[in-house]
């Protein structure tokens, strides 16, 4: 069931993401889309229909993501894999033992 939830809203998403870009803008930018006024979706422009769609999918996106969170916390398990994480305990590092000074030879002449 969280499969079926999950794939579909990420169709609602991607969906949603294409209605809003193929809105016209303010500021013309839905040209780069549309062509002017003759569009496939009749002289008054897509406004209507393109607002309506938009509105369905975002109640289909609200709807898709509830219901995944309901699914998804209804499975509680009982352990919870933050809680046991062990720290490694870290051994104090002693000082090495003093190694034996290594025995001292007598000092060479010089050579006459």
């Amino acid at each position: 069931m969280q499969t079926l939830i999950l794939s579909l809203h990420v169709i609602v998403c991607i969906t949603l993401v294409i209605l809003i870009l193929l809105q016209a803008g303010k500021e013309g930018m839905g040209v780069i889309f549309g062509g002017g006024n003759a569009s496939v979706f009749g002289s008054s422009g897509a406004g209507g229909l393109l607002a309506k769609m938009t509105a369905f999918m975002a109640v289909l996106f609200i709807i898709t993501s509830l219901s995944y969170n309901f699914i998804s916390s209804s499975s509680k398990t009982h352990e919870s894999t933050i809680l046991d994480v062990r720290m490694e305990d870290i051994p104090t590092q002693t000082a090495p033992a003093q190694a034996p000074k290594p025995a001292e030879t007598p000092a060479e002449k010089p050579a006459q």
